[in-house]
């Protein structure tokens, strides 16, 4: 039986894959929020899901019962669905208007090579030109700011090409290292987009993270998806985080130290949009950190 079911015939176009995963990397729901509001946004079309049962432990990622309108109920197994994007005024060179797949996962528990070879010939099925995966941890940077995004590609030319930082981490790994490193055994080419998230805001879902992915996703793949709605949200969310921290002196004061020290190195670089985007020193070290902080 195959893991991989397809639910329509492949789209044209070359679209690239995009993808986040639940867990561990994707801290304040910040990626996997991010793609959740593109393709709630979007017109989407289901291409193809993963069956759940080889990768994963029930008795830890549990099934989930759905109550229906009539009554009944639904059982919700951990999904890995792939969507074919239709983006508002964008069709491609042949024709086609899917420009983008949209992979929304959970991290898997059980044989990740496995798990991620599926994805490798998703990416191949489709002609992907490219496999992006985006992801968000948990950092010392301030609500109040800008939010730091972190790139990189495992192929030098292609960081060079995309301005990213060509990875040189070494250490423990989740998922999105695993596929980064199948996908380029394959051949294919990748990228990898992290937003750092504040740590004691750790249990709150940050639109403000997912907003600066998904404008750095657009930069990347040249697209300007519309988000004022989200920069209400983002608004919103600095706000409450601001109101909960006034609410503890501790936390206030450290959150007064993050801003000074993020606005020294602004002021030191003379360019804001510049930490967002292509000064990653400090969240490289942080991520670095993160990584080798779980367990093994």
């Amino acid at each position: 039986m195959p893991l991989t079911t397809w639910l329509r015939g492949t789209p044209g176009g070359r679209p690239a894959l995009v993808a986040a995963f639940t867990g561990w990397n994707d801290a304040g729901d910040a990626a996997s929020g991010a793609l959740a509001w593109l393709a709630a946004r979007w017109e989407t079309s289901d291409l193809a899901t993963l069956d759940p049962e080889p990768f994963y432990d029930f008795a830890d990622t549990r099934p989930q019962l759905q109550l229906n309108d009539d009554g009944t109920r639904s059982l919700i197994w951990p999904s890995n669905d792939l969507l074919a994007a239709t983006i508002p005024g964008v069709e491609t060179a042949d024709g086609d208007d899917t420009e983008v797949a949209l992979l929304v996962g959970t991290e898997p528990q059980l044989k990740w090579r496995t798990f991620s070879q599926q994805i490798v010939e998703m990416a191949r099925r489709l002609d992907s030109p490219m496999v992006v995966t985006v992801g968000a941890l948990l950092a010392d940077v301030p609500h109040t700011r800008p939010t730091p995004i972190y790139g990189s590609s495992d192929n030098p030319a292609v960081a060079e090409q995309l301005g990213l930082t060509p990875s040189a981490y070494e250490g423990p790994t989740g998922i999105v290292g695993v596929l980064h490193n199948a996908c380029s055994r394959a051949g294919l080419h990748t990228a990898s987009l992290w937003a750092a998230v504040p740590g004691y805001a750790s249990e709150i879902p940050s639109p403000k993270a997912s907003l600066a992915l998904i404008r750095r996703l657009g930069t990347l793949l040249d697209i300007s998806p519309e988000t004022s709605e989200l920069e209400e949200m983002a608004e919103s969310y600095e706000r409450h985080v601001s109101e909960l921290a006034a609410q503890a002196d501790e936390t206030s004061d450290y959150i007064a130290q993050l801003e000074s020290a993020y606005d020294q190195q602004a002021e030191e670089s003379d360019e804001m949009d510049d930490m967002s985007s292509t000064d990653p020193d400090e969240l490289v070290h942080q991520i670095e950190q993160f990584l080798r902080d779980q367990p093994t």
